[in-house]
């Protein structure tokens, strides 16, 4: 990957004048468009904060983009729309500067592990399947019940790992993640079993 930090490198983006849209954002970071975009995507279902079912959105744009690293695709496919999409001002001057704080924190730990590994096109496709699963599991979440969470956290540092380069926080994310798919089934069936 690069010897600069990424949280560096998306806070020079995020200043530099020119195109604030999600085309200009996977320009920027070519290589590694979808673990940018999971991040940023998985970032708002991962605030511990009731959302009432607004991060669904994001939630089907993850699966669907899981699904092609999936099927083997090196950078994403999004239809023209979104990708002329503009990074709001809230997105601009909070969202990714707050993103930006915490990857900071992240790199402090990081360390570049096995990154051959996580270039692998069967090891992404088998990562594709994990974050496909905690979107999943996140979307399937009770509304207002803070259990999309865990796995969407999950989806967050496993992505980030995959931006760094380092398998150990990769792994991290995943055991996060399917943390956060067992408490969702756990407490769902035992919903259920107490409703039925």
């Amino acid at each position: 990957m690069t010897q600069r930090a990424f949280s560096t490198e998306l806070e020079e983006w995020l200043e530099k004048p020119g195109d604030k849209t999600i085309r200009g954002l996977l320009r920027a970071f070519e290589e590694r468009g979808f673990a940018i975009l999971f991040m940023l995507l998985m970032s708002i279902p991962a605030l511990p904060i009731p959302t009432g079912g607004v991060t669904h959105v994001f939630e089907v744009v993850v699966m669907l983009l899981a699904l092609e690293l999936i099927v083997g695709r090196r950078t994403p496919w999004l239809p023209k729309r979104a990708l002329r999409h503009e990074l709001g001002p809230a997105t601009q001057k909070k969202a990714i500067p707050f993103i930006v704080r915490r990857v900071r924190w992240f790199e402090k730990y990081s360390r570049q592990r096995l990154e051959g590994l996580l270039e692998n096109r069967l090891t992404l496709s088998v990562l594709g399947v994990a974050i496909l699963g905690f979107a999943l599991t996140a979307f399937l979440a009770p509304p207002f019940s803070g259990l999309d969470t865990i796995p969407s956290l999950g989806a967050v540092v496993l992505s980030l790992g995959l931006i760094l380069g380092d398998a150990l926080m990769v792994l991290v994310g995943v055991l996060v993640g399917v943390a956060g798919v067992a408490l969702v089934i756990a407490i769902g069936s035992a919903a259920a079993h107490f409703l039925f």
